[in-house]
């Protein structure tokens, strides 16, 4: 895993060098296309760089423990290596996430259509729960939302809802 940090950390400088060019900033696809890569590139430089940090008290913490006498030392060296086992496995699995390559069609914009279907009156109202939880989501992961056609159904909700 560490070789691939190290690709990504090379990655990440190479494309920190690229977007300040002036030819690839007048050259606005690609300019755009690099802050998109410098982007994603810089939450995962965040998470090596706090794995790198805690790997690096856990070897001093067990330096400490080895030559150190005085008591204070020996119980701070201890809970710095508690406090970095602890927090290592979730951050190595965040870093395996996000090592995993995106799919292109990740970063498109989607329709969705929400349709009442046989049942009457529940369906309608059915089809607006759905909305108004899908609308929630998104609005938690920052999404935005448009709406683009609804059909109003005789007890409340929706006939169909497009957004």
């Amino acid at each position: 895993m560490l070789e691939k940090l190290q690709i990504i950390q090379q990655r990440f400088d190479e494309v920190s060098d690229l977007i300040i060019q002036p030819d690839i900033i007048s050259d606005q696809k690609r300019y755009i296309q690099l802050n998109k890569e410098y982007k994603d590139l810089s939450l995962m430089m965040e998470k090596i760089k706090k794995y790198r940090t805690l790997i690096s008290n856990l070897e001093e913490a067990e330096l400490l423990l080895k030559d150190e006498t005085d008591e204070e030392m020996l119980t701070m060296a201890k809970m710095e290596m508690e406090t970095a086992k602890e927090q290592l496995p979730k951050l190595e699995e965040e870093i395996k996430f996000l090592l995993i390559p995106k799919d292109p069609e990740d970063s498109k914009n989607v329709v969705v259509e929400i349709r009442a279907g046989t049942g009457g009156d529940e369906a309608s109202i059915f089809a607006g729960d759905l909305y108004r939880m899908y609308t929630k989501y998104c609005q938690s992961k920052n999404w935005s939302v448009s709406f683009v056609d609804s059909s109003d159904g005789t007890a409340g909700g929706f006939k169909e809802i497009i957004f």
